[in-house]
Formats: C-alpha cells, sequence, structure tokens
C-alpha cells in the first residue's frame, strides 16, 4: 500500500465529509488504485488527527457514494470503476482540455435525443418553461450571469420535456459541471456576436420543439451543440443520426 499524504483537517470544517473528500479525491485521480485496501480505521484517525468514529462516518459517505466498499473483517477498499454506480466528476478536472472534451462529447449525443423526444412529448406546460427561459435569455442587456443561469435553465426544461427522468438527471449533472464554458465562450468572443448567435439556435430548438416535429428539433439542437463547441475552439469528432 503506498503511503498517502492527505494532511490534518482543520476543526472549523465539516469533518466526515471533508475526509470523505480527501479520501474521494485519491481515488478517483488513481493514487488509491481501483480494488486497493484502504489504510486502516486507526491509521487514517492518526493522520487526520480525528477519532475512529469520524473516519468511520467518512467511510461510510463514500461508499454511499460508490467510491468505497467494506468487508467485513478485512476493511473498506477502493470500488473497482466499472463497479462504481455513482457519478463524480470534479470540477477540477475538467481544467483539463482532453477532459472537458471528452464531457462535452457525451454531451451531445444525449441532448440531440432529448430534444427530439420532448418535440414528441412535451406538454403546453413544458413549452412553458422553455420559453420562460429562452425569454431571459434574450437581449445583450441581459446576457449576464443571469443568461448564463437561463441558458442552463433552457436545456433542463428542454430535458424535462421528455419526461424521461433520466434524461434530466445526466442532462443537469453535465451541464452544471460545463457552465464555466459558457463564461469561457463568452469571454473569447465579441459579446454582441454570441448573443446574436445564441439566441438564434435556442429559438430554432425551441420552434422544432413546439411544432412537434423531432426531425427539426434534434437538428437544431445538434447545430447549436456543435456551433458551441467550436466557439469553446473544441475539436469534436462530428455527431450525425
Amino acid at each position: 500500500m503506498a503511503a498517502m499524504d492527505f494532511g490534518q483537517i482543520s476543526r472549523s470544517e465539516h469533518l466526515p465529509a471533508r475526509i470523505a473528500a480527501k479520501i474521494g479525491r485519491e481515488i478517483t485521480e488513481g493514487r488509491i488504485a481501483p480494488g486497493e485496501k484502504l489504510p486502516t480505521e486507526h491509521l487514517l484517525a492518526t493522520t487526520f488527527g480525528v477519532s475512529r468514529s469520524v473516519v468511520r462516518e467518512a467511510i461510510a459517505q463514500l461508499r454511499n457514494e460508490g467510491l468505497v466498499e467494506t468487508r467485513q473483517g478485512v476493511g473498506a477498499f477502493a470500488t473497482e470503476i466499472e463497479r462504481r454506480q455513482s457519478l463524480r466528476i470534479e470540477q477540477g478536472d475538467l481544467a483539463n482540455r482532453g477532459s472537458f472534451r471528452d464531457l462535452f462529447q457525451l454531451r451531445i449525443p444525449l441532448e440531440v435525443e432529448a430534444a427530439r423526444l420532448a418535440a414528441i412529448h412535451h406538454t403546453p406546460q413544458d413549452l412553458g418553461k422553455i420559453d420562460e427561459a429562452l425569454q431571459q435569455m434574450t437581449g445583450a442587456e441581459k446576457w449576464t450571469e443571469q443568461g448564463i443561469v437561463a441558458d442552463l435553465a433552457f436545456h433542463r426544461a428542454i430535458a424535462a420535456a421528455t419526461h424521461n427522468e433520466y434524461f434530466l438527471l445526466f442532462i443537469g449533472f453535465i451541464a452544471e459541471r460545463i457552465s464555466l464554458a459558457i463564461n469561457a465562450a463568452r469571454a473569447a468572443a465579441v459579446l454582441e456576436e454570441i448573443v446574436e448567435v445564441t439566441i438564434a439556435e435556442h429559438v430554432s430548438i425551441r420552434n422544432g420543439v413546439a411544432a412537434r416535429d423531432p426531425v427539426k428539433a434534434e437538428e437544431a439542437m445538434r447545430h447549436h451543440l456543435n456551433g458551441a463547441a467550436a466557439r469553446l475552439d473544441l475539436t469534436i469528432e462530428s455527431f450525425s443520426s
């Protein structure tokens, strides 16, 4: 077992959560390998400068997150990657351009299919939520932090209109993690140009959904996401139906 320098935890912090975050980072970044046994409760308690009960609570949290499995009388082990049952992406991971590109690439087919299903299954209430988010995005003077929140709300509203809760779960999860990219896009080009293009793309998506035209809706979403990738200078393999 490799030596791990976790460092002690400030007493002012919520100890189990902070310890779980530190151990979880060791697991997700590969310093604790899949299947590897974690240090004993006693060693972890000594390393962090806390009681064993705090360590047990942290391990329980990691188990609930799917990062750790415990074996009675043996100890705790990092869960094998293919058996992990939770989604966990640290925001810092997306500072790596390759990781960010890969997540964005995953987003495209999910959202394209969501637009297609939204065109088929949406209700008047769903369309109202889509229009509300779009209205908040309209106009360069509104393209502030509020506009970014509205952009994310638009994509969540499309996902919700599929009436498949898993689309909302996964798209919402991914959208939260790439929200900083919207800021990056705004900083990389002329604001007025981004507003004009982005609003037009979202209007096309909305119109395809409202018309109950699944082909038009999915094509509009694909065009928007490919355009967003280009504005972020991301090279992504073309996705088509």
